[in-house]
């Protein structure tokens, strides 16, 4: 059986406002139920539940992609290691793209980053009259596809 806990308690143990689990599940991405006293009860995995949410948020993953993910986890009964590591494997990829993204913005910011503005004295030599602009809009060097990033 699982330990039921109040919406203050969830908020308490999560760091989040009450105001935000009640968000959070108009959005869908939790779920409470309610009392014959018409209180809200949590289930206690919904603590992993919001903890995953805010983590993905901090990491810029948009509510909707958060919930289309955790639509996987069955309904109703507690998740097991199995179902999480289902959901996990949904956003492996594009977190890779995430931290390459990174990595790539880390170590070539200070250098010519294929915008078109050819203000750096390394970008007539990197990027010589534009030629990144026929590559489409904003900073070519920088931009990460699903595919993976573009090349230097």
């Amino acid at each position: 059986m699982t330990r039921e806990l109040t919406v203050g308690e969830v908020a308490r143990r999560s760091g989040l406002a009450v105001s935000a689990l009640h968000f959070y599940e108009t959005k869908g991405l939790i779920q409470s139920y309610r009392t014959a006293g018409n209180q809200r009860r949590y289930a206690s995995d919904v603590l992993r539940r919001v903890a995953i949410i805010k983590v993905a948020q901090n990491l810029g993953i948009p509510l909707a992609a958060i919930g289309d993910a955790l639509s996987c986890l069955p309904d109703g009964q507690t998740r097991s290691r199995a179902d999480w590591e289902a959901m996990s494997r949904q956003w492996s990829e594009e977190l890779n793209s995430r931290i390459r993204q990174l990595q790539k913005l880390r170590d070539g910011l200070s250098d010519c980053i294929g915008c078109g503005c050819l203000s750096l004295d390394k970008c007539g030599l990197v990027n010589w009259g534009d030629k990144l602009g026929a590559k489409g809009p904003g900073p070519q060097r920088l931009i990460a596809r699903k595919q993976g990033l573009r090349e230097r």
